[in-house]
């Protein structure tokens, strides 16, 4: 028998417990309340009588007012302030690389068969659905039903054959073409595409999120007219001034429930940092991608501001062209890795934003990431000693940059400069015009700064920008047994094996490869205060992976 302690004691525990459920499950009535309140399945005068009935309703206008923020709004014109724009920018995807086309042809005109959501999965968007076969070397994509592009033209098997042909064959000078040509034979069964690819590929759905890969209208010919700008997007075009501005406006046909939410989205080319930080500060714009990190923290403290932090595949990168001297010879590229400070990079450059790289593309957050490579650290001695393997004493070596390579990239430039001094590396940094750099600069010199938002998986990364011959493989690479793991990695289906294999992978990068990876950067950007956004931002882009203009609205 129980002491009368004891038993006291346990009378409390059942109270507490009682309690504790019964508050529990008021919790979770309020909450589903909230929830179609946010869905736009409440009206306000029900909620309050639901709010009522639960015996919370002094605070049933606070609560209400809480989910009525949630709730995606319709109305308003949404002022996107970006960079990277160039006066050579086009509305055909293929030729499409940086912050502002991204954000424009992606993120709120065209749609591609997949998208990747918030939580880094592969989820059908013109897809319906994607079924792979027991090897995965065979996916049947099912589409949508109902879905027209703004010409008011029913979306077809056709068109996004054609849009996917764009990339491939010979004279292709997409920065898809890798990828694209990766999908294989493609033909029609019925209401659905099947995809034969040349050996299995688990992560294929990736591959159809591609921003490149976007889809437009078949003209009748298997081609597409891309100037035309036509698109099944939330939004269509109404101005487009290359490197000046877009202005687009909603299509009320858009096949997304809950996207799509702003009368028009205007968004102004700013490509200088200050000017971008500047327009947020006015009220000019309600957004800007990349913020200046040396000042994101005051901007921070403006009440009607958000400055948003995402963690992503986002990193800084020194390419060489490794046909040219001195870059051919690994160990004057291994001087130049062992020649950088990457903490002193992350703590200077991003200002605690970031984390440090390991000369190669796949962040610790990701799938089969090379934990156990060891992590290079800054010594000058052992760049010396690379040098001198080199038969080189020291060494005098250009560089171009920009601040359209990343934010601040010409005085992270010239802070590598200086950390390569004293192992007798003399780094002259070339300061360049961000116009053009994309097209004059980047893979026209022998060395420069660039930046990559990184791809959700590894084989998309390592096929982008690291297969040989690609037209995005900066660094002009071609290791053949390099080219053996990235097919090798797609068709296994063991989890360790292919493991395994991505992680060789990254060490030949590392330890042979030509680029210096000095550090993976968070997105960080800024938004107004009156902004409506999901809960969880998505990390892939800048701006919720690219699709604020498509997922935000104004609460």
């Amino acid at each position: 028998p129980l002491s009368s302690a004891s038993f006291t004691l346990l009378t409390e525990y059942k109270k507490i417990f009682f309690w504790r459920r019964i508050t529990m499950s008021l919790d979770k009535e309020i909450k589903n309340l909230q929830k179609q309140v946010t869905d736009n399945q409440m009206s306000r005068r029900r909620f309050m009588q639901g709010a009522m009935a639960l015996g919370v309703g002094a605070i049933a206008p606070a609560l209400y007012s809480e989910a009525a923020k949630a709730a995606p709004r319709k109305g308003g014109v949404y002022r996107m302030g970006l960079g990277g724009a160039n006066t050579g920018d086009s509305l055909d995807p293929a030729t499409n690389g940086d912050t502002f086309m991204i954000n424009m042809n992606q993120g709120a005109v065209k749609n591609a068969l997949v998208e990747v959501d918030a939580n880094g999965q592969a989820i059908p968007e013109l897809a319906e659905s994607l079924e792979p076969s027991a090897d995965a070397a065979t996916w049947r994509v099912k589409m949508k039903q109902g879905v027209t592009f703004h010409s008011g033209k029913d979306l077809t098997l056709d068109d996004v054959i054609a849009s996917i042909e764009h990339h491939r064959g010979e004279d292709s000078t997409s920065a898809a073409k890798s990828v694209a040509e990766s999908m294989g034979e493609i033909t029609k069964d019925g209401d659905t595409l099947v995809f034969t690819l040349e050996s299995g590929n688990a992560d294929f759905p990736y591959l159809l999120s591609d921003y490149h890969v976007l889809i437009g209208p078949d003209d009748g010919t298997g081609k597409v007219d891309w100037a035309a700008g036509d698109g099944t997007g939330a939004y269509s075009v109404g101005e487009f001034e290359p490197g000046v501005r877009a202005n687009l406006v909603r299509n009320p046909n858009f096949f997304k429930e809950g996207e799509g939410n702003f009368d028009e989205v205007h968004i102004t080319a700013i490509n200088d940092t200050a000017a971008r930080m500047n327009a947020m500060v006015t009220g000019q714009v309600d957004s800007i991608a990349r913020c200046d990190l040396k000042t994101a923290g005051l901007l921070e403290k403006k009440p009607d501001v958000d400055v948003l932090q995402v963690s992503g595949t986002k990193h800084f990168t020194y390419p060489m062209d490794m046909r040219a001297a001195p870059f051919d010879n690994n160990d004057v590229r291994m001087a130049l890795k062992y020649g950088i400070d990457r903490q002193g990079f992350v703590d200077t450059v991003l200002r605690g934003y970031g984390s440090v790289g390991n000369d190669h593309p796949i962040a610790s957050t990701q799938n089969y990431h090379a934990s156990g490579l060891p992590q290079r650290e800054y010594d000058t001695d052992k760049a010396k000693w690379h040098l001198k393997q080199a038969g080189m004493d020291s060494l005098d070596v250009e560089m171009s940059a920009s601040d359209a390579a990343f934010g601040g990239a010409v005085n992270a430039s010239e802070l590598y400069a200086e950390q390569l001094r004293p192992a007798g590396i003399n780094l002259t940094i070339k300061r360049v015009s961000p116009d053009g750099y994309w097209d004059n600069v980047w893979m026209q010199v022998p060395w420069s700064a660039c930046y990559w938002s990184g791809r959700p998986t590894a084989d998309w990364m390592f096929t982008i920008a690291y297969k040989a011959g690609g037209n995005w493989t900066d660094t002009y690479w071609n290791h053949p047994r390099f080219e053996e793991l990235l097919i090798a990695g797609r068709a296994e289906l063991d989890e360790a094996k292919r493991n395994d294999i991505y992680v060789e992978m990254q060490t030949i990068v590392s330890n042979e490869g030509g680029v210096v990876v000095p550090c993976f950067a968070n997105n960080v950007d800024a938004a107004s205060t009156a902004m409506g956004k999901p809960d969880k931002l998505s990390g892939s882009w800048e701006l919720d992976g690219s699709r604020s203009a498509s997922r935000w609205w104004f609460a």
